[in-house]
């Protein structure tokens, strides 16, 4: 099997000298800028991994590839317009650099190029792809409905956010194994272990990101530190502070997230986490959702040995930093 190295490699060589540029140049403008600041492309790795685990042509799952990475970079211009989040990969965001309207209607397109890059796949694995790259669209927007939802519903629970995670961040991640699989000629058995393995890998990845967004560096996370306290998103560390606290303790939340200056805000908030030990608890339950992939990758009908950059990334994954 290729090593992570050589499939970033390959990775790069796929979209580093595309160019998305047509007319009118307002419209492609915002994609070319969005898919030309690089990022993890974890979607499209994740498909060369599991095309190359299962001994597939990597030239049959490239068009997928694209467009899953293409379909994400669409989904961040609308989120970031409705999370107002004005940074993106440590640069502005689309609708900060140039207004909500142009992020929607290039988002929209992207969407439309995604699809056209999807539906270059060979005929013998077109529909179970599609069916795939389908139902995760739909999901994923239902994950972000649930996700504004909670911004206002008066009472979230830990199971109603970790449903939210699965459709908005895991489904897609589980989709590019899955249609890496497919590209691969693999048993149907294996394209639902594969994509089981990476609904566990997306939700680790969400609530890695959910506990950098509090106590990760701004600099090397790209994005501003405490965003989702200031946004007063319900994240897993909101929630299990709340399900922790005491009476005074819960009162104390509150008036935090009640507070109109940012920063003081953010601090108030970490420091109730600080009190409640929610880093450490974040800690114990990514690794948790981490060794449940890791068995489940055990179950993989595929050699121990070519399983080995599998396990070496998703550890590096849940682990990241950034």
């Amino acid at each position: 099997m290729n090593t992570i190295k050589e499939l970033q490699h390959k990775i790069a060589e796929l979209f580093d000298t595309r160019n998305y540029m047509s007319n009118p140049k307002e419209l492609y403008e915002p994609i070319q800028y969005s898919l030309s600041q690089g990022g993890k492309r974890l979607r499209p790795l994740l498909s060369f991994m599991s095309c190359a685990l299962y001994g597939g042509d990597l030239n049959e799952v490239k068009n997928a590839a694209i467009g899953l990475e293409i379909f994400h970079n669409f989904t961040l211009l609308h989120d970031d317009i409705m999370d107002e989040s004005p940074l993106r990969r440590g640069m502005p965001s689309v609708y900060q650099k140039w207004d909500s309207n142009t992020a929607i209607l290039s988002g929209d397109t992207m969407f439309v190029v995604a699809y056209e890059y999807v539906t270059e796949t060979k005929p013998e694995y077109l529909i179970d792809t599609l069916r795939v790259f389908n139902q995760t669209a739909r999901e994923v927007c239902e994950g972000q409905q649930y996700d504004m939802n909670f911004e206002t519903q008066g009472y979230t629970t830990i199971e109603d956010y970790m449903e939210m995670i699965r459709l908005k961040t895991a489904v897609l991640i589980a989709a590019a194994l899955k249609i890496g699989a497919i590209a691969a000629g693999a048993p149907k058995v294996e394209h639902q272990r594969i994509y089981d393995f990476g609904i566990l890998i997306g939700l680790a990845f969400q609530l890695r990101d959910d506990f950098l967004d509090a106590f990760g560096n701004e600099e090397t996370f790209g994005k501003p530190i405490g965003n989702d306290i200031v946004t007063d998103k319900k994240t897993y560390l909101y929630l299990k502070a709340y399900q922790l606290a005491d009476t005074d303790t819960k009162t104390a939340l509150d008036k935090a997230f009640a507070l109109e200056n940012k920063k003081e805000k953010v601090a108030k908030v970490l420091a109730i986490y600080d009190t409640l030990n929610i880093l450490q608890i974040t800690e114990a339950k990514i690794n948790e959702l981490y060794l449940e992939a890791k068995k489940l990758l055990k179950e993989v009908e595929r050699p121990e040995d070519e399983k080995t950059e599998v396990y070496s990334f998703l550890m590096k994954l849940v682990k990241r930093e950034v």
